[in-house]
């Protein structure tokens, strides 16, 4: 079996759509010998919005301290070996192909999904590259997910609000009871969640199984200290250091919490604060990026945020409109998955433009422009629907000037399909 060969059967896997549950990756990973046991340190991050941050964090400061370090998050952008990295690196296309051959029997046996399929994937060349620290983001809740067959050593949380309704609940208590899942007996639990209707759920999860809980509010206390898109520069008081213009490659202040949360984890597994200093500023050395990242001035700025959520959203919005020159034409391209929340989506970057571009997710669950071109137009908000986010990007350079700015935002895939025009994909 090549690469190519591996990915044919993987993303067909698909079809199998959402089957919460741990019986299949425990049987997958079972045929494999159970490599998510191999002796290392593991760090686990779920939560809402801000996972993907923290993981990067916390990869970066450990590699930093010299230790040889796995991710695993998820989607991926371009390529999918961006998903499961050593020390940075994504894993080659041989070993995806060696790894998919050796589960491809199981896999059919078992009716494995493409997550599931993954993430047994992912322990296995963790364990092959004998890494020391194992960095996992959960897909989508916790307490089912695939990733929460591991006992970590740490826990992250760092927000919980609605997303995932159709399967993780209709509340924010009922998402946090699946979130807080991932905390399991010993772990030390670092979280910045403040909602009233989640932090008691991860607060009784805690003491029920006998882990440590860390809140960021009890414990760090953090000043920004100046932002600007791509980098954000700020104070950190922890309970043992005090750390002075932390820098980090990201745009907004509502990172701070992620950031500090991450360096905490660092601090109290050992590492050293030059060490969490430099990791920090290293952060897309992970791969890290499409955090309201400026991806072209040409012919004007183009924004690319993966934030798919309302809250996730509302923040990007908040930091455009602190940062950006109120001058400026801005335009929007959305994309948005199907269970998501398209109205307030609307509502809230309505703040940032009035004059949208839609188009469909390369994705089943996608949802379709046409009717996101139709809860545009009833909130006032003029758009036009574009065939493909390449199309989109031609409209968008043809009427562009210099000082337009364009968020494309939404979604992982259309981030991903953007990225790939870009490149001449």
């Amino acid at each position: 079996m090549n690469y190519q060969q591996a990915l044919d059967f993987l993303f067909p896997l698909n079809r199998f759509g959402m089957k919460p549950g741990l019986e299949r990756i425990g049987r997958l990973l079972d045929s494999l010998d159970n490599p998510h046991r191999h002796e290392c340190l593991v760090v686990h991050v779920a939560g809402t919005n801000g996972k993907g941050t923290v993981a990067a964090a916390v990869a970066s400061v450990f590699m930093q301290a010299g230790k040889r370090v796995g991710l695993y998050t998820s989607p991926h952008l371009v390529s999918f070996t961006e998903r499961i990295r050593v020390d940075g690196r994504q894993i080659p296309e041989d070993a995806v192909a060696s790894v998919v051959s050796g589960l491809k029997p199981h896999v059919e046996e078992i009716g494995a999904t493409f997550f599931e399929t993954t993430t047994a994937m992912a322990f296995e060349y963790f364990r092959r590259e004998q890494v020391e620290v194992m960095v996992l983001e959960t897909g989508m809740g916790g307490r089912l997910d695939a990733t929460n067959v591991v006992d970590p050593a740490y826990v992250i949380i760092p927000s919980i609000s609605l997303d995932h309704t159709r399967w993780l609940g209709e509340s924010v208590a009922e998402i946090a009871v699946e979130k807080a899942g991932v905390i399991k007996e010993g772990a030390r639990v670092f979280t910045a969640v403040d909602d009233p209707q989640a932090l008691p759920v991860l607060q009784e999860r805690a003491r029920r199984v006998g882990a440590s809980l860390h809140h960021m509010n009890d414990e760090m206390k953090a000043s920004v200290e100046r932002e600007s898109l791509g980098e954000l520069v700020f104070d950190l008081e922890t309970m043992c250091r005090f750390y002075e213009s932390l820098r980090a490659p990201v745009t907004g202040a509502f990172h701070v919490s992620n950031i500090a949360l991450a360096a905490a984890v660092a601090e109290h597994a050992g590492v050293s604060a030059e060490d969490i200093r430099h990791g920090l500023a290293a952060m897309r050395s992970t791969g890290y990026r499409a955090r309201l990242e400026v991806v072209t001035g040409d012919p004007c700025t183009v924004l690319l945020d993966v934030s798919h959520n309302p809250a996730g959203i509302e923040k990007s919005v908040d930091v455009l409109c602190s940062l950006l020159d109120g001058s400026r034409h801005r335009s929007v391209l959305l994309g948005l998955a199907d269970d998501k929340d398209a109205t307030q989506v609307v509502r809230l970057l309505k703040r940032f433009s009035d004059r949208f571009l839609v188009v469909d997710l390369p994705v089943e669950r996608g949802m379709p422009a046409d009717r996101l071109a139709a809860i545009c137009r009833a909130n006032g908000v003029e758009a036009e629907v574009c065939a493909t986010a390449a199309d989109a990007l031609a409209v968008i350079r043809r009427e562009a000037s210099n000082d337009d700015i364009v968020l494309v935002t939404g979604s992982f895939y259309l981030a991903g399909d953007i990225l790939k025009t870009l490149d001449g994909g």
